[in-house]
């Protein structure tokens, strides 16, 4: 197989802050046009980084910006859904401008343009940046609907055959993952499938390519799970937690003490 040049990381990190500002100018969601000579920076630096990695650099990077309107619609949709589902978030601006939630999912977005064209490595440095910026790892073959919500979002995992439906909530620590590392399951399903208006708590943990949740259900904090569960369905994990006052006990507590006394009673009666 014929190496592949791997594009330089700098240049694909100018390459994203590019399409962010053409498609948000000082993060202001409301510009109804893509400045052309913008487009035409973010089309020419798409095209310098193609070579090696499609068939036909011109065509996808043409096709790339063609579609940037679509995906700015749908950005914006998810930035407000982000808006609506969090209190500490006052403005829409500000979630454009600085929530790691957003900038990770219009990474993913772009990325996702470009995986959905066979483009090779390029869409998963893209997502790769995010990663690094953030801590929210999403493979760019990855299908999620919108709108669709990060809440804080450091150590969000989605794999790469995953499906998340619309209006889905996921807060940080969530795990969309495999059972199994196994190469030979490369060309399976091997990630969940998430239904519309679900809620993933944080540090929930799904695995397995045939676990679905069901649509309007809610998945708890540290809930480990690896089948399915029907629509409308709560599922949470349940631990005991004791808390006591310490002013009651007439004397500290001495561990090692009445581990000593416990086993020399436990003599006494043998």
């Amino acid at each position: 197989m014929k190496e592949i040049d791997i594009p330089n990381p700098k240049t694909v990190e100018k390459m994203i802050i590019s399409v962010f500002e053409l498609l948000f100018p000082n993060s202001h969601p409301s510009s109804k046009c893509l400045e052309e000579s913008s487009q035409n920076q973010v089309k020419q630096q798409l095209a310098n980084l193609l070579p090696g990695l499609t068939g036909n650099p011109e065509e996808v990077s043409d096709s790339f910006v063609e579609k940037l309107a679509e995906v700015k619609k749908t950005l914006v949709t998810d930035a407000r859904f982000i808006l609506e589902s969090d209190p500490a978030a006052t403005q829409l601006v500000e979630v454009i401008a600085i929530y790691p939630g957003f900038f990770a999912i219009f990474c993913y977005r772009i990325a996702h343009v470009l995986s959905a064209r066979s483009v090779s490595i390029l869409p998963r440095m893209i997502t790769e940046y995010a990663h690094r910026m953030t801590g929210i790892d999403i493979h760019p073959s990855a299908t999620i609907g919108s709108p669709f919500s990060i809440d804080h979002g450091t150590g969000i995992v989605i794999g790469e055959t995953t499906r998340i439906g619309n209006n889905v909530k996921i807060y940080q620590g969530v795990t969309l993952g495999a059972l199994s590392v196994d190469k030979r399951k490369t060309s399976q399903k091997r990630h969940p499938t998430i239904g519309d208006n679900v809620i993933l708590y944080a540090g929930c943990t799904i695995l397995g390519g045939e676990t679905t949740i069901g649509r309007n259900s809610i998945i708890g904090g540290n809930v480990w799970l690896t089948e399915s569960v029907a629509p409308y369905s709560v599922v949470y994990h349940k631990s005991e937690i004791i808390v006591k006052n310490h002013k009651k006990h007439e004397s500290k507590l001495n561990f090692r003490n009445d581990r000593q006394y416990a086993t020399h009673k436990d003599q006494q009666a043998l």
